[in-house]
């Protein structure tokens, strides 16, 4: 028996969930057969377009995160990045929103079908959606998401067995295959993967239930137009709010990651 307090939450808490789950195989196979079918072209572009960028959660080393996703704030990818005239290197909007809309048709139609039945029920409560892949190695210095108004589900899709996990607050959470973890991540928290192996999940973010709607999307609304000002490519998912204050690392024994940002700059 698990056992749950205000930062890792009870799934059955939110039933509307279950219609990830219930079709994790099918959206772990369509992760997968992207990896192995996309061209190196596809692979470039997903990673360098679709995956929300952090400018301020720093990992220890070299990088060995990797994400990219669907849907966020509750708009579908290529409609978010013609909302909001993102520019890129090598393309411009217009041709970004095409080629992510291709992407999502070709590859994550599963994926796509969960999403609209969940939001067309609960009043658009699912806000981002995205593939998270934790490379071995991996080590993320301690951060918060500010996020007051949303939750964040982590579906298991590829889970290897070992030391691949997260540290929250005092807790240290492993994933399952198949299985939600459902953190509010505005507590202090570090994942980490010393295993060598990929672990990878589908990143579920929703709305609270005991925000009023109007409340949470007011909230969402300043906040996201704050972070695409200052990150585009943040995609709304990080901003500047996410770093842990330093007592937080003195707390939860991680004085030692101050030291990191020495070796970071």
């Amino acid at each position: 028996m698990e056992n749950f307090n205000e930062y890792h939450l009870d799934p059955e808490q939110f039933p509307f969930l279950q219609s990830f789950q219930e079709h994790w195989q099918e959206i772990r196979d369509e992760f997968t057969s992207f990896l192995k079918n996309a061209s190196d072209e596809e692979l470039d572009f997903t990673y360098d377009v679709l995956g929300p960028k952090s400018a301020t959660i720093k990992t220890k080393g070299k990088k060995k995160y990797s994400a990219f996703g669907i849907l966020f704030q509750g708009i579908l990818i290529e409609k978010y990045i013609q909302l909001h005239q993102i520019k890129y290197p090598d393309y411009n909007s217009n041709d970004a929103a095409a080629k992510a809309l291709a992407l999502r048709e070709k590859y994550f139609p599963n994926l796509t079908k969960a999403i609209a039945k969940v939001n067309s029920v609960e009043d658009n409560i699912v806000r981002n959606v995205y593939f998270g892949t934790f490379h071995p190695g991996l080590d993320i210095k301690l951060h918060v998401n500010y996020n007051p108004h949303m939750n964040r589900g982590y579906l298991g899709l590829i889970v290897p067995q070992g030391d691949v996990a997260m540290k929250i607050c005092h807790d240290k959470l492993y994933w399952h295959e198949g299985k939600f973890m459902i953190l509010d991540h505005s507590y202090p928290h570090c994942p980490h993967n010393y295993t060598n192996y990929d672990r990878t999940v589908l990143i579920v973010d929703f709305f609270k239930p005991d925000w009023s709607r109007e409340k949470a999307i007011q909230f969402e609304t300043e906040q996201v137009s704050q972070r695409m000002q200052d990150n585009p490519h943040s995609l709304g998912v990080f901003g500047q709010s996410d770093r842990a204050k330093q007592e937080d690392f003195i707390k939860y024994g991680l004085a030692h990651q101050l030291e990191w940002d020495k070796a970071l700059g």
